[in-house]
């Protein structure tokens, strides 16, 4: 992974490349547009090759009068000449690249200090794990203005929120704060500033490097894929994801180790081989 070859993402990485942060620094208010969204691919198909193990993105960002900005929005401006074909393709490329950052096999914290609207609502639906600062405003603006959030707001934020919750934020526009996220379940934990924060995700990110990468990578995707399918299928799922453990000798690793992993000492685990439900 080299930081260099982004042209809007800040990437620093820790932990000889395991951990990787994302600071979002670009546009007027981190507003996501085409550049935004290659940089984005690039990203899923670094984090695909499977060295990454815990993805933290954030942002210090403020605006000229000081107000925090995690993303304000889509980058509408650069649409205004393109014609309807344009437009419905681009929207179309947001939703598969939320989509694949959703499922990359990494334990990605998302962590919001500030403005969260639109598209930055939407891109909590990338995160395994969502924490707020006190600053946290979220909101999907986009049916008063003839659309409808259609990078993942209409389609997957529901599963995370519940229908009548989407269906608030999504047909009234209102704006909530992180309380109310956190009460509905939009983020899962509340702090009082950016470096709490970041303490918090560095800490569960820390956790996560002790363990197995193909097994972290299968358990997500074992996750993923039981949403919504019945039980004998989910069963199913589960099984085959806890064989490919055995078959790639994580299992046996685990068992060789398994005194030093109760007292806390590092295992060499081998790496990850991705899992396919």
């Amino acid at each position: 992974m080299n930081p260099s070859e982004y042209a809007s993402l800040k990437l620093t990485t820790e932990q000889d490349g395991q951990l990787v942060f994302v600071e979002l620094d670009h546009g007027r208010a981190n507003e996501m547009g085409s550049t935004e969204l290659s940089d984005w691919e690039r990203l899923c198909h670094d984090l695909e090759a499977g060295q990454c193990r815990s993805l933290i993105t954030y942002s210090r960002r403020r605006s000229r009068k000081g107000t925090p900005i995690f993303i304000a929005g889509a980058n509408v401006t650069e649409r205004k000449d393109w014609n309807e074909t344009e437009v419905r393709s681009h929207v179309r490329r947001q939703r598969r690249v939320l989509q694949r950052l959703r499922h990359a096999p990494v334990f990605h914290i998302v962590l919001v200090d500030g403005v969260a609207l639109g598209w930055g609502t939407e891109f909590l639906i990338t995160g395994d794990y969502r924490i707020s600062t006190q600053n946290g405003r979220f909101g999907l603006p986009e049916t008063g203005l003839g659309i409808l959030p259609g990078a993942g707001g209409t389609s997957e934020l529901w599963s995370l929120i519940g229908v009548p919750q989407a269906m608030r934020l999504g047909m009234t526009g209102e704006q909530i704060g992180s309380t109310e996220a956190l009460r509905i379940g939009l983020i899962q934990e509340s702090v009082t500033e950016l470096d709490e924060g970041l303490t918090r995700a560095r800490a569960l990110a820390q956790q996560v490097a002790r363990r197995s990468p193909t097994a972290i990578a299968a358990f997500k995707a074992g996750v993923l894929a039981s949403v919504g399918v019945a039980g004998p299928e989910r069963m199913e799922i589960e099984a085959k994801a806890y064989e490919h453990c055995v078959q790639t000798g994580e299992a046996a690793i685990g068992r060789a180790n398994f005194k030093a992993i109760l007292g806390g000492e590092a295992v060499q685990w081998g790496p990850q081989v991705r899992f396919e439900p």
